[in-house]
């Protein structure tokens, strides 16, 4: 931890680090959502789904790694037992119960629209206070909308896959 770096934040670096746990808490459970459901998903364009959940199962391991640097540059210790992750959750985690892939991206397209309202929430609270952490967020952001348009991307895909079987 670098005293200077934390003498720039103007703001409740305590309460900042606590928001950060929470996201991190939400992409570790995140991460395990998109890997498990890469790992059971049944139905049409299974193989494109699980291409699609794997990449973002990655990219969600990337943002733990990265909230999990700046809670430490804050002084602070990121969430280490793993039980307590959906205690601290915003977004918290769905089982994929039904595997079929409607159900799946409905689950994953649900997560990100609230990772969504989390990050926007964060940028707006570290705009012009903390340039580290805004960067930070501002990435993830971009990334859970790109992934929130990706999985509704291929649930159109499959609407209309199912829509013309069904004209069949």
């Amino acid at each position: 931890m670098g005293t200077k770096g934390i003498e720039i934040v103007d703001m409740d670096v305590r309460k900042l680090v606590g928001l950060l746990n929470k996201a991190f808490s939400d992409e570790w459970l995140a991460y395990f959502q998109y890997w498990i459901g890469a790992k059971v998903v049944k139905g049409p364009m299974k193989e494109a789904v699980i291409a699609e959940l794997t990449q973002h199962a990655a990219d969600e391991l990337r943002h733990a790694d990265m909230l999990a640097l700046r809670i430490i540059q804050l002084g602070g210790t990121p969430v280490n037992e793993p039980k307590e992750w959906y205690r601290h959750s915003n977004c918290g985690y769905e089982a994929p119960a039904d595997p079929f892939v409607r159900e799946v991206l409905e689950q994953n397209i649900k997560g990100e629209q609230c990772a969504i309202v989390t990050y926007k929430n964060l940028v707006n609270l570290t705009m012009g206070k903390d340039p580290v952490t805004y960067n930070i967020v501002l990435q993830i952001l971009q990334d859970e909308v790109e992934h929130e348009e990706d999985l509704q991307a291929e649930m159109e895909d499959l609407q209309t896959l199912l829509k013309s079987g069904a004209k069949k």
